[in-house]
């Protein structure tokens, strides 16, 4: 697919291609556009960094797929296509998968639909800001850093949420509503989210059975594992390993 297509795009909207430029100037947030097709039309310099490409032509025409998982792809264009169906904007969604380092990050996810000049929706534009890249900027959220970090080593144990809360220094209420106040989420839903997503990686990664890995990531047993990835995921672990893995 050639710029002329992505110019062609832009035509119609152009506007956000001023967006785009914005973005080129803000820290640790990523800007994208896609079409109708969940195919990218545009992306700011970070993205094009962390993919590896030297050129913005270089993604035209690309899908998530091109550059995650397939489980982590489908997602993704799943939530680009709700917004577009809807018009609905999704802000504030968390996700979280490992860098190309094996490091679990938490990024923070917008999407808002894009219109054309007549008001049909043609496209999805949206701003992805990890959690590692904005740590720098948290001064206010001190707290928050050191309960990220014990739960990004030690998330396969078990922890409590007093214990994360004596370890900020804060009550578990005050924990409660920083957490909320960053993430959207309780800190016992982001400890159970990135359970679940290191589970995910271990599923397709390792041979390890269903009800080791429950136990390895703090589960009880099988049964508490399975409840919750359903919850998360949408499916049980057998499935998602059936569907996704080599």
């Amino acid at each position: 697919m050639s710029r002329d297509v992505q110019e062609g795009f832009y035509r119609n909207i152009g506007a956000v291609q001023r967006f785009q430029q914005l973005f080129e100037h803000v820290p640790g947030v990523y800007f994208f556009v896609k079409d109708a097709e969940s195919r990218m039309m545009g992306a700011s310099r970070p993205i094009l960094d962390r993919f590896g490409l030297s050129s913005e032509e270089e993604i035209i025409g690309t899908t998530d797929f091109d550059y995650f998982p397939p489980h982590i792809a489908a997602k993704f264009v799943q939530d680009d296509q709700l917004v577009m169906r809807t018009g609905t904007p999704l802000i504030g969604r968390v996700e979280i998968w490992y860098t190309e380092q094996r490091l679990l990050d938490w990024f923070i996810t917008n999407k808002l639909p894009v219109q054309d000049s007549r008001n049909n929706t043609v496209g999805v534009m949206g701003t992805v800001r990890s959690y590692e890249g904005s740590r720098r900027s948290l001064q206010t959220y001190t707290q928050i850093d050191k309960v990220v970090e014990y739960i990004r080593e030690r998330h396969k144990g078990r922890v409590s949420v007093t214990e994360l809360a004596e370890i900020a220094g804060v009550s578990p209420r005050q924990l409660h509503r920083r957490f909320l106040e960053f993430f959207g989420m309780s800190v016992q839903e982001f400890l159970s989210k990135t359970r679940i997503q290191a589970a995910s990686d271990a599923l397709l990664n390792s041979d390890d059975s269903i009800v080791d890995i429950a136990l390895q990531f703090g589960f009880c047993d099988q049964s508490a594992f399975t409840q919750q990835f359903k919850k998360h995921v949408g499916v049980t672990p057998f499935r998602f390993r059936k569907e996704n893995g080599p």
